[in-house]
């Protein structure tokens, strides 16, 4: 019996090194990558910071359908027997929203410290995609502790609210809600 503790650890302590190697990566990599300016257009909308606000705002309000469908999954309220797959597929859908929004900040933008709402920004899509990445070998592992998931989910939604506070809110609040 005394093996199983540092076996179970070990099934959260990687995942979480992993995570961590990616933020460290990511940061790393936006901070040496010479921006480019610009990386995505889409059409329909008035500007670049424009999409990158409404697709933020759609990952938040997915991942806002991930917590309570996780509170259901958790048996803390009350759901329908589906709460699983909506949480799965708001997930799904949360991330999808993002990948071109970090595309550009990545390669158009790279780390930026100019300001502090542009630094705090930028730390927390290093620590969004790290949380993320450990959340999914988390996910993977048979014998993960009962407390490693909803933690970690609560890490990777905390990081994305905290990313949409910074970014989409922000904008929304300074040039009015546009498109």
């Amino acid at each position: 019996m005394p093996t199983e503790a540092p076996v179970r650890t070990s099934l959260v302590l990687v995942p979480f090194a992993v995570g961590a190697a990616v933020a460290v990566g990511v940061g790393v990599y936006g901070g040496l990558h010479t921006p480019q300016g610009y990386s995505i257009n889409i059409s329909g909308f008035s500007s670049t910071q424009a999409v990158k606000s409404w697709l933020t705002t759609g990952a938040f309000v997915f991942a806002l359908v991930q917590l309570l469908s996780a509170l259901m999954v958790y048996g803390k309220i009350k759901g329908p027997r589906w709460s699983g797959t909506l949480h799965r597929w708001s997930g799904r859908l949360a991330v999808l929203l993002t990948v071109p929004v970090v595309v550009h900040c990545l390669y158009a933008l790279g780390f930026d410290p100019s300001s502090p709402r542009v630094l705090a920004h930028s730390l927390l899509g290093c620590f969004f995609f790290g949380a993320f990445t450990a959340k999914m070998l988390v996910l993977t592992r048979k014998g993960v502790p009962g407390w490693a998931l909803p933690l970690i989910g609560g890490l990777v939604f905390t990081g994305l609210v905290a990313l949409w506070l910074t970014s989409a809110l922000w904008f929304f609040t300074t040039t009015g809600v546009t498109f």
